[in-house]
């Protein structure tokens, strides 16, 4: 092939070049003379020469500096969120994503400045707002509600009740359970309904033992409590309560007051119950100041207990007794919204369930929050521990 090659070149090399046509050029240069002609030609020329020195030398302004931006419109988010329904300073939280931890950043750290853990289990978990772990398949979905029986008229919507057969909310809305001996411990995800995205992937990422607790507030409220518990998931109802600093803090209009007495207690209720079916009892959000309310915390526990209705905290009222069914959690394990510190809390939640037989966390729906918790229950099992809905960590006065 190359001697081919070679005889070929060589062949050519001392032959002639082949005749070009003529042209007649003397029509050509006396158009040139003119000075119209003359000057656009030099323009032709000068812009030809430029283009010729980018073509060899390269782009002269290679070496400087550039910057380019693609703006796209956002795609219009259709789910509900109510994130309209929030006029009020305290609860600027419900929007608030968490930050990440710059600690965790640099080396080791994800694409894009995500901090990155890795979880008993081998995976990794990002801090950002995307989410990586798997969409689990709905399975075991509970009884759509409402219920017959177990809900009666109010000023404001159905409201809940003890069936007339002895059923109750807190038992008839639970998740079934069963233990198996093993250390139980139980997860309760809040602050959903009105983040869209996070509620979605609360619901359908973690596990159906996950309670998950939804905001009062939240437009489509119905809605995403009956997605919850087609995905096998129990549901609670925050009700928002005095904290220290309000009216400066304020959870919203129907905040539970600790100067407001048992009629006003009453009349609150009547609303933010009634804002949706489906659910086994109510937790608090905020209400350090109405948890000094002997009148108002006595009237609130009554009210649930003739309702059937359970009461979990988030440790904050551990003191307080009341309700059909009552639970306190051990702790919150996102008060330090990064990778690392909830992997702690995880850890330490796991030590007090093998320590103590049971152990009850909740946390509220920050992207990292959802994306640890989904990983961090999947490893359960293979260390020797049962994930349990929140109601399996009730129980009753007296009992």
């Amino acid at each position: 092939m190359f001697a081919k090659r070679q005889s070929a070149l060589a062949a050519a090399a001392g032959a002639p070049p082949e005749p070009r046509s003529r042209v007649a050029m003397e029509p050509v240069l006396n158009a040139l003379k003119k000075p119209p002609v003359a000057a656009g030609a030099a323009g032709v020329f000068v812009i030809g020469a430029a283009a010729l020195f980018v073509a060899v030398l390269g782009d002269p302004r290679a070496g400087a500096p550039t910057a380019s931006a693609v703006l796209e419109r956002p795609a219009a988010d259709t789910a509900p969120t109510g994130a309209e329904a929030f006029g009020f300073s305290g609860l600027d939280i419900y929007q608030d994503l968490g930050p990440i931890d710059p600690a965790l950043m640099g080396e080791g750290g994800a694409a894009g400045g995500e901090a990155l853990i890795t979880l008993p289990d081998g995976a990794s978990v990002a801090s950002g707002q995307g989410f990586s772990a798997p969409v689990r398949a709905p399975s075991n979905p509970l009884p759509k509600a409402p219920i017959a029986g177990l809900f009666q008229p109010g000023p404001n919507g159905p409201l809940p009740r003890i069936a007339a057969d002895g059923r109750v909310p807190a038992q008839a809305y639970a998740r079934p359970f069963r233990s198996n001996g093993k250390p139980m411990v139980a997860l309760v995800v809040g602050g959903l309904g009105l983040n869209s995205a996070t509620t979605r992937a609360a619901i359908e990422r973690l596990p159906a033992e996950v309670t998950l607790s939804f905001v009062p507030y939240a437009e489509g409220l119905q809605t995403w409590i009956d997605l919850a518990r087609a995905h096998g998931h129990e549901v609670m109802i925050e009700l928002p309560m005095e904290p220290t600093g309000y009216p400066d803090n304020d959870p919203g209009p129907y905040t539970l007051l600790s100067s407001g007495g048992a009629d006003d207690v009453a009349v609150k209720l009547d609303w933010l119950l009634a804002r949706a079916t489906g659910y086994f009892g109510v937790t608090n959000y905020l209400g350090d100041r109405f948890a000094t309310s002997d009148e108002g915390v006595t009237a609130l526990m009554t009210n649930l207990r003739q309702r059937g209705l359970a009461f979990l905290d988030d440790g904050s009222m551990r003191r307080r007794p009341g309700a059909f069914a009552r639970a306190s959690a051990d702790r919150v394990v996102d008060e330090e919204q990064t990778p690392a510190a909830i992997l702690r809390q995880f850890n330490a939640l796991e030590a007090a369930a093998k320590t103590n037989g049971a152990a009850l966390g909740t946390g509220f729906s920050y992207p990292v929050t959802v994306e640890a918790a989904a990983r961090w229950t999947a490893g359960l099992e293979a260390r020797g521990l049962q994930l349990a809905p929140a109601s399996a960590m009730t129980r009753r006065p007296g009992r």
